[in-house]
Formats: C-alpha cells, sequence, structure tokens
C-alpha cells in the first residue's frame, strides 16, 4: 500500500512541475526561477507529509474525489517552503545532498559581487512562492466548500506555528543552556516540527474526510509524540550521522547553539569539566574535529544519547496507544503504525 501511495505522489508532483508552466509561463516568464523550482522540487525525499495525508484520508473516507494527491502534495510543499527559510536561518549550504536553494542561486549568479546576499533574497521570495502553491494545491480536492474551509484553517495554522517554533528556538539560542528548561524546547519541538509533520497532514486529511472533532483530538495526540520522537531522532542523527546519511551538515545544531534535548539533560547531568567544554563547543562557527569527538563523548558518557534513545521509544509507544482510540479503519491504521515505527527508527 505505502509502496502505491508513495507512487502516486511522485507521479503527481512530476505532473505538477509540468502544470507550473503551461499555468504560469515560468520559462518565460524567469528561466532561472523555473530551472531552480524544478531542481529543488525534483529532489528525492521522503514525502512523509503528503503520505500521512492520504493514509488519514483513505482511512476515513471511503470516496475516491478528484484532486485528492494534488491536495497531498501540498503538504510537500508546505516542506519545501520551509526548508528553503530553514536553510537561510541556518545558514546551511546543503539540502537533500545537493546545494540549498540560497547556494543554488547564488552559483547562477556567479558574476555578482553581491552574489550571497542575492542569492539568499531570491531563495526567500522562492519559497514563498512555493507557499502560495501550496495553499493552491490544498484547495484542489473535490470537496465541500465547508470542509475544504475548516482543513485549510488548520493547514494556515501549521505554517503559523512551525513559524513560531522557528522564532522562539532563535531566541533560545542565544541563552545559555542552564535557562532552558524541558518544557521550553518540548514546546519548541511540537510547534517547529510535531504539527506540520504529522499532526496536521493527519488532522487536515480527517476534515476533509469528515472525521468527527473527537477524532482529531485523538489524532492531534498521535501526531504529538511522534513529531516528539522524530525531532529527537533528528537531532541524534544531526551530531552522530554523516553528511550521506542524512543529506545535511552535521554541524549546523551546535554552530547555531540549538537547545536540544539530547544537548540539554547532558548539560543536566555532565561533571563539571565536561559542562565547560560543552558550553565551550556550542555555537562555536568553526568547529574541529576534535570539537566533534568531544560532543560526542560527552553525550555519551553523560547518559544523554542514551536517554533520548529511550525516550524514542517511549514516545513511539504513546503515539501507537493514541492512534489505537481511533475511528481510523484498522488497515490504514496498521499501515500508519508500521510507517512511523519505521521513520522513527534509529
Amino acid at each position: 500500500m505505502l509502496n502505491n501511495i508513495k507512487k502516486n505522489i511522485e507521479q503527481e508532483l512530476a505532473e505538477f512541475i509540468i502544470s507550473l508552466n503551461k499555468k504560469y509561463k515560468l520559462s518565460k516568464l524567469s528561466p532561472l526561477l523555473y530551472k531552480s523550482l524544478i531542481d529543488f522540487l525534483n529532489r528525492p525525499g521522503k514525502r512523509i507529509r503528503p503520505l500521512l495525508f492520504i493514509l488519514s484520508y483513505k482511512g476515513f473516507s471511503k470516496k475516491k474525489p478528484k484532486g485528492l494527491y494534488r491536495s497531498a502534495l501540498a503538504l510537500e510543499l508546505l516542506h519545501c517552503f520551509l526548508l528553503i527559510h530553514d536553510d537561510i536561518l541556518d545558514n546551511a549550504d546543503i539540502r537533500r545532498d545537493k546545494p540549498s536553494m540560497h547556494v543554488l542561486l547564488s552559483n547562477y549568479l556567479s558574476s555578482s559581487s553581491e552574489k550571497q546576499s542575492i542569492g539568499m533574497s531570491l531563495a526567500l521570495i522562492t519559497g514563498d512562492l512555493i507557499y502560495a502553491l501550496a495553499i493552491d494545491s490544498f484547495m484542489a480536492i473535490n470537496e465541500s466548500f465547508e470542509k475544504k474551509q475548516k482543513a485549510l484553517l488548520k493547514f494556515i495554522e501549521s505554517g503559523f506555528y512551525t513559524g513560531c517554533g522557528e522564532f522562539v528556538e532563535i531566541v533560545n539560542s542565544r541563552k545559555e543552556i542552564k535557562q532552558i528548561s524541558k518544557k521550553e524546547i518540548y514546546q519548541t519541538y511540537d510547534y517547529k516540527t510535531a504539527y506540520y509533520t504529522f499532526s496536521a497532514p493527519i488532522i487536515t486529511a480527517a476534515i476533509l474526510a469528515g472525521a468527527k472533532n473527537s477524532e482529531i483530538k485523538k489524532l492531534f495526540k498521535f501526531g504529538k509524540y511522534c513529531g516528539r520522537a522524530f525531532q529527537i531522532k533528528d537531532d541524534i542523527l544531526g551530531i552522530f550521522a554523516e553528511i550521506n546519511q542524512t543529506g545535511k551538515s552535521n554541524l549546523s545544531d551546535i554552530q547555531e547553539n540549538k537547545k536540544t534535548l539530547l544537548v540539554w539533560y547532558a548539560y543536566k547531568h555532565a561533571n563539571h569539566t565536561e559542562k565547560t567544554r560543552l558550553k565551550n563547543i556550542l555555537g562555536e562557527k568553526k568547529l574541529s574535529n576534535q570539537d566533534i569527538t568531544d560532543m560526542r563523548r560527552i553525550l555519551r558518557d553523560s547518559g544523554s544519547l542514551r536517554y533520548c534513545l529511550n525516550l524514542i521509544k517511549n514516545l513511539t509507544r504513546k503515539s501507537i496507544k493514541a492512534l489505537k482510540t481511533s475511528q481510523l479503519k484498522k488497515n490504514y491504521q496498521r499501515e500508519m503504525i508500521c510507517y512511523c515505527q519505521e521513520i522513527l527508527k534509529i
């Protein structure tokens, strides 16, 4: 089932890209914009969000409405919009094993003395255009206006809360680790990751399928637990994995002084010498191999890595328990659980 859904999503994406030129004449309006969009949107990805959207809709509805996969694609477009902006915020050069959008555009403008700043400006605009396309795509499904309006509000809400999460994360990166609480970190995880990656795709699809409000609350809880586990996994990979495994740098979280549970727990349980070393490494822009080695050692020796791995397992169990209380059809429930277990595995 999952392979077929993923195949249909990829086919819909290919058709969407073709339709962009037909509808907006982008190749004539701006060959650079069209080329950059095609490059970024065509990059291989997990397609987590549209996949969850399809599973949720089919799990609550017997219909196969026209435009279902185009609406699902909106969640992937929202993801791309956020990735482009996130890479600018983090000054990240790599995304999905290729240059991030602002670097890609800078490279096209190699003759300009201000190519870096212009590349970032153009990337911001490109991201905004993708967000507009996401909203347009979301409304493609052949469902009642009332359902689409209600679901769209949740879709927009997910983008808003993701921005809030990004805002809080940047503010917290300017604070010392000792000033940050576990509650604040979870708040960032819930807003920045859990809502738009898990809760929003499942909830918006369920609303479109006619699910009751009581079901929406259960699905939201499932998404929250999955999102927290997913972000903790991402934090671990962000330090312990290599670029060829994640498609992005394993230095950015440390360089940006991000306050993750992994770092927070290590600081709380490290000895004085390790705390001092950890604080000196966090936020350092020019990290050495020794810095990375020391950070990994502190995370292991403090018990933080073990704590976070166990937390992922506990949150996964909680998410499954929450989903099993819903009225999602059993076969789709099983598929969703198996899929989430797979992407949360580390």
